[in-house]
């Protein structure tokens, strides 16, 4: 039989060790009561973000995904590695080196007078396309996508920036000067812009830019032609202004020889 201090003691305890218990109730209690305000702050708070972030958001994730999955012949190792090579080709057929070398070729070359015009306005807007990318690539500073793979010829051509696609600005606003200014017939129009659009679909295929790059690209090339029409160069006037400048630059000589003998003199 117990004692009454057994009692006492025992009656004691047993509150003493149910406080952890409902302390531990109270706690889940209070956290059980507490996560659906977090979670509303956290909703409102994104709610309350403007509309057009929220939209950018998605839109470059869309981008990324898409990017990735058209990125078929990245490496050799890639689904469609096997084609690297002749989509290789056909970006090096947007590259600008070739449309500078074969347009100045042309305009050399000589002919008439109507051709070496329009030579030289291709020179011309070929230079504002590579002065305009490169000050947009230098402003945004967008990194190529991660499964970009340069090889050793790629290495000397590419810039390290993404956007916008200097391929799809060339392709565009060559196409739409090509359309305008020489090709008529319905054949070659097509050739031209599938061409166009072959260039531009193997910088998605080689991963070399994201989808946004390349439509901006197309777009700002299209717009680029109107550029160029409006500063248009006549071969008359450029005769002009070349007479111009020697005529100037005789005038300084003469003058700048009359000022030399004056202080030869004196």
């Amino acid at each position: 039989m117990s004692s009454p201090v057994s009692r006492r003691s025992s009656y004691r305890g047993a509150p003493s060790g149910s406080r952890p218990s409902n302390e531990v109730h109270a706690r889940r209690r209070g956290s059980s009561c507490s996560a659906p305000g977090a979670q509303t702050g956290e909703l409102s708070a994104s709610l309350s973000q403007p509309i057009f972030a929220v939209a950018l958001r998605f839109l470059l994730a869309v981008d990324l995904w898409l990017s990735k999955r058209l990125g078929v012949c990245a490496c050799e190792e890639a689904p469609w590695g096997s084609l690297r090579p002749l989509v290789r080709l056909v970006e090096l057929s947007g590259h600008a080196l070739p449309w500078l070398a074969g347009s100045m070729y042309s305009l050399l070359r000589g002919g008439t007078a109507a051709e070496k015009e329009v030579m030289l306005n291709l020179v011309l807007a070929l230079l504002l396309d590579l002065l305009l990318v490169r000050l947009l690539k230098t402003l945004v500073r967008r990194r190529r996508p991660a499964q970009n793979r340069t090889d050793i010829l790629a290495a000397f051509f590419l810039e390290r920036y993404s956007f916008p696609s200097g391929h799809a600005t060339r392709a565009a606003m060559c196409a739409r000067f090509l359309l305008t200014q020489l090709v008529a017939a319905d054949p070659m129009r097509v050739l031209v812009l599938g061409w166009a659009g072959l260039v531009s679909l193997s910088r998605l295929l080689l991963a070399r830019h994201y989808v946004t790059d390349v439509g901006f690209g197309l777009a700002m090339g299209y717009c680029q032609y109107a550029l160029v029409e409006r500063l248009w160069v006549t071969w008359d006037g450029l005769q002009d202004l070349l007479l111009m400048t020697c005529c100037l630059r005789e005038r300084l000589s003469g003058v700048y020889g009359r000022l030399w003998m004056l202080e030869w003199k004196h």
